[in-house]
């Protein structure tokens, strides 16, 4: 972020405002209507607010084989039905955002990106990133070494890596003045 002035007037770094704010996987956690208002707060009139987050969307054979192992290994955990649903499983926080920027009042109409691409992924690259997921850092150590174990094996299936066709989704609005 660039700062508009580097120094306040007061000396509050909480006085500077930004040209851009941007929040990646992560606006889920704030109220939507409070976070916008907050973002309002911190960017100039003309400022931009960037929500962006990354939707996975495998091909019918990784979808299958890790759905596979989330049913034996997590069979009463809803994650695994709505793991890798790609960017329609997205579509309630992104209209939760876009809602609650228009209740803020600070922002102009909301903008709808999306940019995809394909990441190819070794069973390292994989594993190292699944305890990231969202849900998946609170599972008992048990049910996260079989589920990093049934992935693994399914991946090793698979030749050992595979290629994940994904999405960035990004809400973004211009700060009203």
């Amino acid at each position: 972020m660039r700062s508009r002035s580097p120094r306040s007037r007061t000396g509050d770094p909480a006085d500077r405002t930004f040209d851009t704010l941007i929040a990646g996987t992560a606006w889920h956690w704030t109220d939507p209507v409070a976070g916008a208002a907050k973002a309002a707060l911190t960017l100039r009139p003309g400022g931009r607010l960037v929500l962006f987050r990354n939707a996975f969307r495998p091909a019918r054979e990784v979808a299958e084989a890790f759905t596979a192992v989330y049913a034996r290994v997590l069979p009463d955990s809803p994650i695994y039905r709505q793991a890798m649903a790609g960017p329609a499983s997205y579509a309630g926080l992104v209209a939760e955002a876009s809602d609650g920027l228009a209740q803020s009042g600070a922002f102009g109409e909301p903008e709808q990106w999306h940019f995809g691409w394909d990441r190819h992924y070794t069973r390292e690259e994989w594993l190292d990133q699944v305890p990231t997921f969202g849900g998946h850092g609170r599972l008992p150590s048990a049910e996260l070494d079989a589920l990093l174990a049934g992935l693994g094996d399914a991946i090793d299936v698979m030749g050992g890596s595979f290629t994940m066709p994904c999405t960035a989704l990004v809400l973004t609005s211009v700060r009203t003045s």
